[in-house]
């Protein structure tokens, strides 16, 4: 199991505006390979938007990375950041993370 954090700068929408606005984007993702869940993340305070995904592996998450990155940058989205990590799925159980 493999999670991919995306952060960039964003002016909005935030909220229910973005939820209207998204929810196109939302449904394709779903439907990507190899996902198991994503949660969308939003600051309007400090202009920030992304999310957070869990990937059954690497492949299917560095796939889903470039075409996204890709598909953002088309969109005029810049500064793109991107972190990979393991899930420590022992932990995240005990505290309750409903994703696992």
């Amino acid at each position: 199991m493999k999670i991919l954090q995306v952060d960039f700068p964003s002016p909005g929408p935030f909220g229910a505006e973005m939820t209207e606005m998204m929810q196109g984007l939302a449904e394709s993702i779903a439907k990507e390979p190899g996902l198991i869940w994503k949660l969308w993340t939003e600051n309007a305070e400090t202009g920030e938007a992304g999310g957070i995904y869990c990937f059954e592996n690497l492949e299917t998450l560095n796939a889903y990375k470039e075409m996204h990155a890709a598909r953002l940058e088309k969109m005029g989205v810049r500064d793109l950041r991107f972190k990979i990590f393991d899930a420590n799925v022992a932990l995240s159980k005990i505290d309750r993370f409903p994703g696992l």
